[in-house]
């Protein structure tokens, strides 16, 4: 099979410009901030994660956090010169390695927040990562995977070639499936289910800990991806959890069979966003400005997501 092997993002995507995933990321950040509201140490943390020669969520969860004990994992050697030039930190250390790798090198003597931020579909590589995370990590961490949901064989969108790509992928956490789960719109609740099949099972072997959700986004900067995410919790997590502040949280999500929250980015103009600006919060279902119509899906979406969304600008030098 002609699989769509792990692709090399770093010369291909600009991260810093995904406008829905620069969303997620912040609202990443919102959550962590109202988890370190109830008492979780979220400044002691340690973060890794997938830099590249951008390292976007590494600069926010630092400036906006205070977190200071970061790795970046980098499994390509051929970008190593581009990604310790580009490293925006001393405190963040760098790994030439795999993920599958470093999982288990983690300090079992600090909470983790760890992002298995993938750029492609479903392999047998990113379930063992999943599976060694869930086994491994301390009681309080945060584990975020993400993964494409598009149809995995290039040129192929057929249910029955996807059916075959997951089956030899994901093995046993595919489970027992009719082939209505492999058509493209069903491809992110099949992959969200054989990610969490992966968690359970290295959550398996614990006595002292489950899987506490807090994210299910789905959302597109090209590529459909999906994000399920939340924390390794004992049962003295699971009841601080309880208490967080909902407040304005859309994006919360405590149950992952329901339906993921889309993050959605309306195409507006900086002058169209500075009128919605000046209207968000507090403003009517029914509200439309008075200079320009819009629909009414996208001024809700926008009052959803205005407090995440970068403003973006050309600088001339």
């Amino acid at each position: 099979m002609n699989k769509q092997t792990e692709s090399k993002s770093i010369p291909k995507v600009q991260y810093d410009l995904r406008a829905a995933k620069q969303v997620e990321r912040r609202m990443f950040v919102d959550a962590f901030q109202r988890l370190a509201q109830i008492g979780f140490p979220i400044r002691d943390y340690q973060y890794t994660g997938f830099g590249g020669i951008y390292f976007v969520d590494f600069i926010l969860f630092h400036k906006l956090l205070g977190i200071s004990k970061m790795l970046t994992v980098e499994h390509d050697k051929d970008f190593e010169d581009r990604v310790r030039f580009n490293c925006p930190f001393k405190c963040i250390g760098i790994s030439m390695d795999t993920a599958t790798d470093v999982i288990p090198t983690l300090s079992r003597d600090l909470r983790h927040i760890l992002w298995l931020d993938y750029d492609y579909p479903i392999m047998r590589g990113i379930l063992t990562d999943v599976y060694l995370a869930a086994s491994q990590l301390t009681c309080g961490s945060i584990l975020i995977i993400t993964v494409d949901v598009e149809p995995p064989i290039k040129g192929k969108e057929d249910p029955y070639t996807n059916k075959e790509y997951f089956e030899e992928e994901a093995g046993e956490y595919s489970g027992l499936r009719n082939i209505n789960d492999f058509t493209k719109d069903n491809l992110p609740k099949t992959s969200g289910e054989i990610l969490q099949n992966a968690l359970n099972d290295g959550l398996a072997g614990r006595q002292d800990a489950d899987f506490y959700p807090l994210f299910h986004f789905l959302y597109a900067d090209g590529h459909k991806m999906l994000t399920i995410g939340g924390v390794i919790a004992s049962n003295i997590e699971k009841k601080m959890i309880r208490s967080i502040d909902t407040n304005c949280a859309y994006y919360l999500r405590t149950n992952l069979s329901s339906n993921p929250y889309q993050i959605e980015v309306p195409i507006l103009t900086q002058k169209e966003r500075h009128i919605l600006d000046a209207a968000m919060p507090s403003c009517s279902e029914d509200w439309q400005p008075d200079e320009f119509k819009l629909s009414p899906k996208d001024i809700d979406v926008y009052r959803e997501i205005y407090r995440f969304l970068p403003a973006y600008a050309e600088l001339l030098l």
